[in-house]
């Protein structure tokens, strides 16, 4: 046991350190090409413009960010999602479906369902949680800055709450599957073995609490971050969400096949990033299955499904 804890630890340093060269170097090219089309100007104006609109009014600035622009950047893509599930058009999104024959078309009793819950998480509960972090962010001082954080920065953010993130989901997670908790509170979520966008926030709402809105509110909590950062965190969070739930792998969009198999399989795959499911091999029989194969970004227009079938069933 000792021996392979010993063996996951290189792997991740390992990994770790690979990653932060490559993403060093990420960052300081693409600072240096922001900086050259001065898109740095124009939102730094952009910013002042509507802060001056807003006559820096710093609770309807804060709504107005962590609210109203994520839950329209969540509705605004399911919204697209929605109508491939209920119409089964365009064959351009559906085509891609991971678990051929479900939802096709979706279950609308159960669609009307997780849309109700999902406005009433967002509304709710979500909503009001923002009530203290408005009051964190401005003890830090730092959020409503008329100066906007530099992009170099924001990439530094945006990978220290993806870690703050991954830990904290994957722990709450791999917890809400203890038998006693499922029962009463996670398996509200797991209704749906082949999942939709929409069913990302589908949850009771203590998991929403716990699992969902936590993890994403702790990192620019702990780290002061400007508006405009939480307002493309939370949106970007969702989104990312969305996809991992959405049930179609699409072209150029992250790989959704990792959450996937989790509904499919529901003791596999607790994580975001993979990391945590690897070291603690929770992801073991994942890596058995042409579902594993077909994690990654697809680059071209053949689905993955087509390319890298599933074996034919044995007869009986």
């Amino acid at each position: 046991q000792g021996e392979k804890l010993w063996d996951a630890l290189k792997i991740s340093a390992y990994v770790f350190s690979t990653g932060l060269l490559m993403f060093t170097a990420l960052v300081n090219s693409v600072s240096w090409l922001m900086q050259s089309i001065t898109l740095g100007s124009f939102w730094q104006t952009a910013w002042l413009k509507f802060y001056n609109q807003m006559e820096g009014d710093e609770w309807t600035i804060f709504l107005i960010g962590a609210a109203l622009v994520p839950a329209l950047a969540f509705w605004g893509f399911n919204g697209i999602l929605l109508v491939a599930d209920v119409t089964g058009k365009p064959t351009f999104i559906t085509r891609y479906r991971i678990q051929l024959g479900k939802n096709d078309p979706v279950d609308t009793k159960k669609l009307y369902q997780a849309i109700y819950t999902a406005l009433g998480n967002q509304f709710f509960i979500s909503l009001p949680m923002l009530v203290p972090m408005f009051y964190i962010m401005t003890w830090w001082g730092n959020s409503f800055s008329k100066e906007l954080p530099t992009f170099q920065w924001f990439l530094v953010e945006l990978s220290i709450f993806t870690v703050i993130e991954e830990i904290l989901f994957y722990y709450t997670h791999r917890l809400a599957h203890h038998p006693v908790l499922y029962k009463h509170i996670h398996k509200k979520h797991h209704e749906w073995t082949a999942p939709i966008g929409v069913v990302s926030i589908y949850a009771h709402p203590i998991e929403h609490i716990v699992s969902n809105t936590l993890p994403v509110m702790t990192g620019p909590m702990i780290m002061g971050s400007h508006i405009v950062s939480i307002s493309a965190w939370f949106s970007l969070a969702l989104v990312t969400t969305s996809i991992s739930h959405c049930g179609y792998h699409l072209p150029f969009l992250p790989s959704p096949e990792f959450h996937d198999f989790h509904h499919l399989k529901f003791n596999q795959c607790y994580g975001v990033l993979g990391v945590l499911d690897f070291l603690h091999g929770t992801d073991r029989v994942f890596r058995q299955t042409k579902a594993f194969e077909r994690h990654k970004v697809l680059l071209g227009f053949t689905p993955l499904s087509e390319s890298i079938p599933e074996p034919p069933k044995r007869a009986e």
